[in-house]
């Protein structure tokens, strides 16, 4: 089944347009929603298992839903200092930095690339401060 792209607004008004790939893992199904950047999939990314049985389209609905609830928070800001964390609490996913040749990771926070010195200047706000670093699988919702 070929599922047609959408477009999404998040909590500022922007529109995002996600792509879909289904996947059939055996005793799973994997559907994936991306943002595309020169045909590569980047920015915003999701994924939702289900088991093979059920419907796909109720699986997808599942997906959008939390697609929605991500697309309905942001989680930091670019003001007169640069980037900033808005309210102590940054999601994001984790890839592969080009400039560096994944000797450091990039940071996908509000669907947008955030490298890791810039992460790491956003986080000294909070110099003295304690934190708990959780890693989660990319079907999870965070």
């Amino acid at each position: 089944m070929r599922l047609e792209p959408i477009a999404l607004g998040d909590c500022e008004g922007a529109v995002h347009h996600f792509h879909f790939r289904v996947r059939f893992l055996g005793d799973l199904v994997s559907v994936e929603a991306f943002e595309l950047d020169d045909g590569v999939p980047a920015g915003y990314q999701f994924q939702q298992l289900g088991d093979p049985r059920d419907e796909l389209l109720a699986i997808v609905g599942r997906l959008i839903q939390k697609m929605r609830r991500t697309l309905a928070v942001k989680h930091i800001t670019n003001g007169s200092f640069g980037l900033s964390i808005i309210d102590q609490c940054v999601r994001g996913h984790i890839e592969w930095d080009d400039q560096t040749a994944g000797q450091q990771p990039m940071a996908i926070i509000d669907g947008r690339p955030v490298r890791w010195e810039e992460l790491g200047k956003m986080l000294m706000t909070f110099e003295g401060w304690q934190f708990k670093l959780e890693i989660f699988d990319r079907s999870d919702e965070l």
